[in-house]
């Protein structure tokens, strides 16, 4: 029976690579536990109860203690990464016209203001959000020491 509980855990344990939440490793252990248990007993019954005893207990103590280490931040990617940079407006930016053009971390985007004001070419920008493929921004705030 031993082999049988050899089988389980490595499955898994697979299947804790694969997903990564760290949640069916703690099964893949009490399965492990199982199969020592086989050594002692050949009671099927005392050895499934090990392994829900053990997995039952592993999850909730050490849950917690897993979620510390493992990171939940996100991490802006692709255009959300640019909230916050700054740009240069490289054609006016008008809101009655629909038109803006800014350049931000080497890259070209269409814009429009916060506010609605219009802002002309060659102004400090930061960006403070996108919308669909625009993103909005304001005149950089520069300031000056009197």
């Amino acid at each position: 029976m031993w082999s049988f509980w050899l089988i389980v855990a490595g499955i898994f344990f697979i299947i804790e690579m694969a997903t990564v939440g760290f949640l069916i490793f703690w099964l893949g252990i009490g399965a492990l536990l199982a199969m020592v248990t086989s050594f002692i007993t050949d009671s099927i019954v005392i050895q499934t109860v090990v392994f829900v005893v053990i997995s039952g207990i592993l999850i909730p103590l050490t849950k917690p203690l897993a979620d510390k280490f493992i990171s939940k931040k996100s991490v802006a990617t692709n255009s959300y990464s640019l909230i916050g940079k700054h740009g240069i407006v490289l054609a006016d930016i008008n809101p009655i016209e629909a038109t803006g053009l800014v350049k931000v971390n080497g890259e070209t985007w269409s814009a429009k203001s916060e506010d609605g004001e219009i802002i002309p070419k060659d102004t400090q920008i930061e960006v403070l959000s996108i919308d669909g493929v625009k993103l909005i921004v304001s005149p950089l705030k520069i300031n000056s020491v009197l």
